[in-house]
């Protein structure tokens, strides 16, 4: 189970525990959640699924990387200038596909059970880092400005993303990004028998689609 737009999200935890009593109450024997690498909130929703009385495997993922080409990223890369609140930390950017082999793993094999999976790029890479990669690849220019959270709460509601959707997902960017997830885990190799997918396989991937080639009006810009 997930809950949107991120369990992380204040009230995440208190539907993820109604969802998941319902589900026990239906029958369910086994529920894998999705949740947010060290968040608060998160962790909360850990808590009410393992309370359920259903057998649980949590799967935490931090930064997704496909957020550069599927969401909310996108168009500030189009733009030529990614602007975020999140200064120099790193982070092991980790590729959707992993996270959703490794949840597939845990819903249809045995031995999950109880078990706290820890999804998690093979490296630390800061978001100056990752822009440009991308720049590079794309042979774009393409950079990355560190903004304050005023100013990114201002770019993302300008845009028309609702203000309260924003200050939430800036609350969660200044939470979570101060260096409590720079360190990498074993997970995919684990559980899935194979080295997690790298950063620049990614942009790799993606860039051939062309999809980073449109330019917009930029959003979050200098």
């Amino acid at each position: 189970m997930a809950f949107h737009p991120d369990a992380a999200f204040p009230g995440a935890a208190r539907a993820v525990g109604s969802f998941a009593e319902l589900a026990v109450a239906c029958g369910v024997r086994h529920l894998v959640l999705l949740a947010d690498r060290g968040a608060a909130e998160a962790e909360r929703c850990e808590q009410a699924v393992r309370d359920s009385g259903a057998e649980w495997t949590v799967v935490r993922a931090g930064f997704i990387t496909q957020n550069f080409s599927e969401a909310f990223l996108l168009e500030q890369v189009r733009a030529g200038v990614v602007a975020l609140p999140v200064g120099d930390v790193a982070e092991p950017f980790t590729d959707a596909e992993d996270i959703a082999d490794v949840a597939v793993a845990a819903l249809t094999e045995n031995g999950h059970a109880g078990r706290n999976h820890e999804v998690t790029g093979p490296r630390l890479i800061t978001f100056a880092d990752a822009v440009g990669e991308i720049a590079r690849v794309t042979r774009r220019e393409v950079r990355y400005l560190p903004v304050t959270p005023e100013r990114f709460v201002s770019s993302l509601t300008r845009r028309g993303v609702p203000a309260e959707y924003a200050t939430q997902l800036t609350s969660l960017m200044a939470e979570v990004f101060d260096g409590r997830r720079a360190d990498m885990t074993d997970t995919v190799e684990r559980v899935l028998g194979r080295p997690p997918r790298d950063f620049t396989e990614y942009v790799r991937r993606t860039a051939v689609t062309g999809i980073w080639n449109a330019h917009t009006e930029s959003s979050g810009g200098a």
